[in-house]
């Protein structure tokens, strides 16, 4: 395919036809979810699952990819998918407008998918993912707080284990640890905060500088993954 020459170049033929017939699952479709979307699919993975129940809105634009006036009111699934086919026309893309939580997750087969990233900001369904997909035996990555940090050089891979400095990472070691997953790679920042945030935690300050990279680290590893 024309739009993966430059690809193929790189990973060569084999590489490039294993991508195409791989199945992610990317929830949480906002600052790193969106990216990380994208990113797959400009490296031609050729099966992608959407996942997210929010709507687009004005104050998305600083940081979100999908964010743009003539997506706002619309669903980010849709307007994601939507995005997605205009980069590769013979994508197979399914969205689910749904908000991925232990209610709702009999909706979504794991199993048939090769990976599933978590991009969701709830820690409830960040366990609900991680936890199903190492029961389906799927792999998974997750992707710690963003929200607040600014230098998004301070990013790093790692196992959950050995995570410092991020309190979402900490809260999410304990419960991991609780339920006998022993081990879950996360893409996390090791960068402290010198300011109180201005806003609530639950809309964290923000710029688009590191959950975007967040995101192209999250599709990196994935894509590195699908090709071992």
């Amino acid at each position: 395919m024309e739009n993966v020459n430059r690809t193929e170049l790189l990973l060569g033929e084999s590489g490039v036809l294993a991508l195409k017939n791989a199945h992610v699952c990317v929830i949480g479709l906002g600052g790193v979810g969106g990216i990380t979307a994208e990113a797959l699919v400009r490296s031609g993975v050729g099966s992608i699952t959407l996942i997210d129940k929010d709507t687009v809105e004005s104050s998305n634009k600083n940081r979100q990819i999908i964010a743009l006036n003539s997506c706002i009111g619309t669903f980010k699934a849709d307007a994601l998918k939507n995005r997605l086919l205009d980069i590769n026309d013979s994508l197979n893309v399914t969205a689910h407008k749904i908000f991925y939580l232990p209610d709702t997750a009999d909706q979504i087969d794991f199993s048939l998918f090769d990976y599933v990233i978590d991009a969701v900001d709830t820690i409830t369904a960040k366990i609900e993912i991680v936890v199903r997909a190492k029961e389906t035996g799927v792999k998974v990555i997750s992707c710690m707080g963003t929200g607040g940090k600014s230098n998004p050089l301070e990013l790093k891979v790692a196992d959950i284990y050995s995570t410092s400095v991020c309190p979402l990472a900490k809260v999410m070691r304990k419960e991991l640890k609780n339920r006998g997953i022993e081990s879950l790679k996360v893409v996390y920042s090791t960068e402290t905060l010198e300011k109180e945030n201005k806003f609530s935690k639950t809309n964290p300050c923000s710029t688009m500088f590191v959950p975007a990279t967040a995101g192209l680290i999250m599709a990196n590893e994935v894509i590195k993954d699908l090709l071992k």
